[in-house]
């Protein structure tokens, strides 16, 4: 009971961002899946959410099937984590961070590409993400050392 009298030192707060983290994997399952599924069968009512980035869909769309299965699997490897992320495993962690890594490297391969705007905006973002993930703080909710 929190009561303000009591004191547990065995009890620490969670950091901040946590559950927005693991909302956003879920996001992005969401999004990834949306976007696969609309690559594999094109034509639906769902195209209309490439009003967003109609140049990316020109891009992915020349790919194929194929790359709609790897955001279907995308969105897979997302769920999982975010499932994982809420229930406090190191895997969850450990595939957020992955996710993430792969994130700030595709970045910066379109930063390279000349792509500089969304390639530097998505860096900045997806490396300041992958710093959270990788606080002492962050980790140990995921190693147990911080409880609930």
């Amino acid at each position: 009971m929190r009561d303000g009298l009591t004191h547990d030192p065995d009890r620490v707060e969670m950091p901040r961002g946590i559950t927005t983290v693991g909302a956003f994997l879920f996001f992005g399952a969401f999004m990834a899946s949306l976007a696969g599924a609309t690559l594999i069968w094109p034509g639906t009512s769902f195209d209309r959410v490439w009003a967003l980035n109609p140049i990316a869909h020109r891009q992915l769309a020349i790919l194929g099937r194929p790359i709609g299965i790897l955001f279907l699997l995308l969105g897979a490897a997302l769920a999982l984590a975010g499932v994982g992320w809420f229930k406090r495993r190191v895997w969850g962690w450990r595939l957020a961070v992955a996710v993430i890594a792969t994130q700030v490297l595709g970045d910066l391969v379109n930063f390279f590409r000349g792509d500089l705007l969304r390639g530097g905006v998505g860096f900045g973002i997806a490396t300041a993400l992958l710093f959270y993930l990788l606080r002492s703080r962050v980790r140990a909710v995921f190693n147990g050392a911080i409880l609930a």
